[in-house]
């Protein structure tokens, strides 16, 4: 099946559309919608009449059943249009490396002379052995490339396309949604499901090819604010407590060998300081927590509560209050209880000649609070891979494979129907 989905990702990713977690608009950039526009004129040229841009930044389209079955079951497929806001995403330059050949891919670009270039290694990108004659698409190397998740967008579009172009694929009303905001956990916020409209739906946001992901983890964030005790420096002894200090104090209190991301892996959870910021009088520290169980969540965060109190007893004058806020919850809760959302698709990806492999993602995606929300949402490969990253990676095949498991998903829900 060869369709546009790479005319389209070199596209799209051209399009500055990163996320701000510090922006309390919605969507939290302006220029998400850039992109948004986008897709909603391509979609209304396909012939899918409804498509709409939201104030908030939500794509809402339809593709119209063409079955003649009076039940089948209206599925969503969804993707995000952001990007991380831990690289630029502004000027990107998206590389073909047409049948690569195994060897190291070294990225052209450098923001200075005597900067180190980028280099793809297949020893620290396992994925890639894969992918030896595939044609591999990437940045230019002072960029991410955004194929998280405009790896998703454009094979949702391409399959659209595949679909209102060759009626003998069967099928019942299809919903596409894209979202903004999903980097910065804001996705869902303002997700109209009622307008939706769908009973099932699958993200399109996942990493290597022919998995199927039915699990993530469970996430809060905490955030710490401590009081110190401020005062002149010249007039300090014996009454100054810094803030800052104490704030050091609690993260070099954390382990160095565990609990964190970086020397964790499969189904262990972690702390993970992500800010700091304040001065001698006050300092936050903000916190991700990570964990399959909620009661895992729960144990880490005790855990990060004594951490303080023990720095604190050294500062007998100052005070801390630890707040926690849940991001969301293991999407396997609810996706247990619909079980055909999950084999459905595993049988579309085998019906594109793959071997279906479920996993268990450590993150996040919108299906996750999709799938809380009343949508059971699992989270299908889009090929995406080393993303948040200037070596971001995704596979022209791949891709390809992608759109060929909509085409196929949307088949199988008429035909079990």
């Amino acid at each position: 099946m060869q369709t546009s989905v790479t005319e389209r990702f070199l596209r799209y990713v051209q399009i500055d559309t990163q996320s701000d977690p510090y922006s309390t608009s919605n969507p939290s950039t302006e220029k998400q919608k850039d992109l948004s526009r986008v897709l909603v004129q391509e979609l209304q040229e396909l012939g899918i009449t409804d498509a709409e841009l939201d104030e908030y930044g939500y794509v809402y389209a339809t593709i119209p059943a063409n079955t003649d079955k009076p039940n089948v079951p209206v599925i969503c497929f969804c993707s995000h249009v952001d990007t991380s806001p831990d690289v630029t995403g502004a000027g990107v330059k998206p590389l073909i490396h047409r049948q690569w050949d195994g060897s190291d891919i070294v990225l052209p670009d450098r923001r200075h002379p005597d900067e180190q270039p980028q280099v793809i290694r297949l020893a620290e990108h396992p994925d890639l052995k894969d992918q030896v004659g595939n044609d591999i698409i990437t940045a230019s190397g002072t960029t991410l490339l955004g194929a998280d998740n405009k790896a998703g967008v454009a094979e949702i579009m391409a399959a659209a396309e595949y679909i209102m172009q060759n009626p003998v694929v069967k099928h019942g009303a299809v919903r596409i949604l894209f979202t903004p905001d999903e980097e910065v956990g804001r996705g869902t916020e303002k997700v109209d499901l009622e307008k939706l409209g769908a009973q099932f739906g699958y993200t399109i946001d996942g990493e290597m090819l022919g998995t199927l992901e039915d699990e993530t983890f469970s996430a809060d964030a905490v955030k710490i604010t401590i009081q110190g005790v401020s005062i002149h420096p010249g007039f300090a002894k014996g009454k100054l407590e810094n803030a800052l200090k104490i704030a050091a104090d609690l993260l070099a209190a954390l382990p160095k060998d565990t609990l964190s991301p970086e020397t964790t892996e499969g189904r262990a959870g972690f702390i993970h300081p992500g800010h700091l910021a304040g001065n001698q009088d006050e300092a936050t520290v903000e916190f991700i927590i990570r964990d399959f169980s909620v009661a895992g969540l729960h144990e880490k965060e005790q855990y990060l509560q004594q951490l303080l109190d023990s720095v604190l007893a050294n500062y007998p004058a100052s005070s801390a209050r630890l707040e926690v806020s849940e991001q969301y919850r293991n999407m396997k809760e609810i996706l247990d209880q619909h079980p055909t959302v999950v084999d459905y698709a595993l049988e579309a990806i085998q019906r594109s000649d793959l071997n279906p492999e479920r996993r268990s993602i450590r993150g996040g995606t919108d299906g996750s609070r999709l799938s809380f929300m009343g949508l059971p949402c699992p989270n299908i490969f889009a090929g995406e891979h080393a993303f948040h990253s200037k070596l971001e990676w995704v596979s022209v095949q791949d891709m390809e494979k992608a759109v060929e498991v909509i085409v196929n998903l949307c088949q199988v829900w008429e035909e079990r129907s």
